[in-house]
This record gives C-alpha cells, structure tokens and sequence, in this order.
C-alpha cells in the first residue's frame, strides 16, 4: 500500500546524500495483490508497539519524486541508470551520478515490477494494468505492450541473452515472450496460486518462479515442463533469483525466511533467519559472495553466501515503511533498495557492521 499523501514528499525530482529514512506509511498490508479487497489481505505479524530501534547501514544516496510505493528496483548492467516502478503508475530511469530522472508514464496501473536488458538499451515494466511494457532507456519511448495476462503483472525480466521476456502474474501463469516481436511464446502453467516472482538462469535455459502455493518453480523453457518443484517454504514465496553460476536459487517467503537451494538436488543449503516479517525480495551480488532481501520489517539485510551469517541491516527496525524490493550493481558495491516512503535508496554493501 502506498503512504498517504501527507506522508509523501512532492511530485518533483530531488537528490540528496541521507542517512536516515524519515518517511512512513499508513498501511503495513500486502502491496502485491492489490485486485483483493483489503479487508481479505492477511495482515503481518508485527509487535504493535515495537521500540523504534535504528540500525542504519552506510546509506550513500536518495532518489526522490516518486508519488506513491517504489515497489520495484533495478541497476542496468552498465552501471549507469536505476530503474524504479512505483504505485504511481510510473517507471522512473535514474541517472546515478546526477541524480536526474527520465520519467516514463503509460501505464493505467501500479508498476510491480521493472527489469533491464542485458545491454542497458531497455526496460520492460510489468504493472497492475495487466500488461508488460517495453521501453528505450535513452529517450524514454514507449517500444513494445504485451498483452496477453489476465491479472496483475507482478514480476518481469529479461533472459541473459536479451531474447526473451518473462512476466508472472495474479492469474497464476507464467508467460514468455519474444523481446524483438513481442509475440507470446509460451504459457507455462503448474502454479495452483498466484505467481510472485520470475528469474532467468544465466543461461537462459531455465526459468525459476515462486508463487502464493509456497512453492519455487524450476522450468525447461526449450521442453515448456516443470523440471523441479522446490517445496520448503511455509507460505508465499515472494521473490526468486538465480546465482550468477547458475547452481543455486535464492528464494524470499511471507514466512519471514531467505532460503537457498541446490538446483541440481533440489536440497534447502541454508535458511536465514533474522527477518521479523514478510520478505518481499531477494538477489544475489554479481560476485556471488552476498544475497540481500529486503522486508516489511522495514529493512534489508546482507548475507554471505558460504556460511548464512548475517553481514549488514539496512534500515531502521521499528520504522513504518515497508522495503519492497532489493537490487545489487553490476559490481557489488552498493545495494539499491524501494520502499513505501516513495523513494528509492542507494546503499554501501561494502561495509561489515550490523
């Protein structure tokens, strides 16, 4: 849910080199399946009068001018742009030395979901609208809509070899897409739930997903089947990621964990614990040294791979704003994050303290 307006800053661009998160939001609710009524979401566990207990990591930068939730965030791979989608129905391109933002607007809906292509020359956007939307990341040019699910589009992203789109969304399907047409390739069905998340192997052989049946999908995108079913998860997985080798999938659940899977066998190799409250996104750094994940315990944490200690909290525990989606630069420096204050947080993932 978005915060409401007089938790908001104004509609015009602003940066600025913070160090605290100011911001609040009305609604701890679940900011994904909007088409439900609120009064069926499930609401978060959450201690309701909490002590409002500050743990900042080294935050570097704000890009502020979203109007509503920055749900969704994303470094182009040339390290030169972040791409935010916000509930105000925009994707907002922000040039990371200046702090100036292309501000792309057809969606009718929130914007769920953004991803880059593998050469930084796109960005498709999946949103509440239904639709999947392509975009030049130079002028800003609406390139290509895909049409074709019947709920809210929830994640998107690019295959690593820039051919293919995958979108997942509320009606339970996953869809691929060719990227240069936009025609639809294929429907992938097996989820009995809604579809959260969506990921390419580095390959672009396999698709990984994760939906409202707790469970992460394992797809063969040549043979269209379901080559594993990944079950561990307790509730909803939130958000999936693949690791820059391929061998491993990090997964992100309402149940409050981070787990990391064997892709060949299919084994839990760990569960991480620490989170208070549903994660809502997970990725591995390039390096495949860390994953983050960020919460509604308004935070995001930084994990080694290796052993699952926890490295960093970003953030403010007791704070009021959901972190809804977590993203690492192309050299593993820096961590972008989106919350429900409307803006968007670039963040040192360099650092050791806690």
């Amino acid at each position: 849910m978005s915060a409401s307006p007089e938790q908001r800053n104004g509609p015009g661009e602003q940066y600025h080199n913070l160090s605290i998160n100011e911001g609040a939001r009305a609604d701890p609710g679940d900011n994904i399946g909007r088409d439900d009524p609120p009064s069926l979401l499930p609401p978060p566990t959450r201690e309701p009068h909490a002590p409002f207990n500050c743990i900042i990591g080294p935050a570097l930068q704000t890009l502020q001018g979203h109007s509503g939730s920055v749900d969704s965030v994303a470094f182009s791979p040339d390290g030169k742009q972040v791409a935010s989608g916000s509930e105000d129905k925009t994707v907002r391109l922000w040039d990371r030395k200046t702090g100036a933002a292309l501000v792309l607007e057809d969606h009718s809906g929130c914007v769920g979901s953004v991803a880059f292509s593998p050469n930084s020359k796109q960005v498709v956007s999946g949103s509440d609208d239904t639709t999947v939307r392509l975009w030049d990341t130079k002028t800003g040019a609406a390139l290509q809509t895909l049409n074709g699910h019947s709920s809210w589009v929830s994640s998107v992203a690019f295959s690593p070899d820039g051919k293919q789109v995958v979108s997942c969304s509320g009606d339970t399907t996953v869809r691929i897409w060719d990227a240069t047409t936009g025609a639809a390739l294929q429907t992938l069905k097996g989820h009995s739930d809604r579809v959260r998340s969506v990921a390419f192997s580095p390959d672009s052989k396999q698709i990984a997903s994760g939906s409202d049946d707790a469970i992460v999908g394992l797809w063969n995108v040549t043979a269209r089947a379901t080559l594993q079913k990944l079950e561990g998860h307790s509730d909803a997985v939130r958000s999936v990621a693949f690791s820059p080798d391929g061998k491993h999938v990090v997964s992100g659940s309402h149940d409050a964990t981070v787990k990391l899977w064997d892709i060949a066998t299919g084994v839990v190799l760990q569960t991480l614990k620490g989170h208070s409250d549903w994660v809502c996104s997970v990725a591995f750094s390039p390096d495949s040294k860390q994953v983050v994940s960020s919460s509604d315990d308004s935070t995001a944490r930084l994990w080694d791979v290796m052993t699952g200690a926890a490295l960093q909290t970003l953030g403010c525990l007791g704070s009021v704003n959901s972190v809804n989606s977590v993203a690492f630069s192309p050299d593993s420096k820096q961590v972008a994050s989106g919350s429900d204050d409307g803006m968007v947080w670039l963040w040192d993932a360099t650092g050791s303290a806690l």
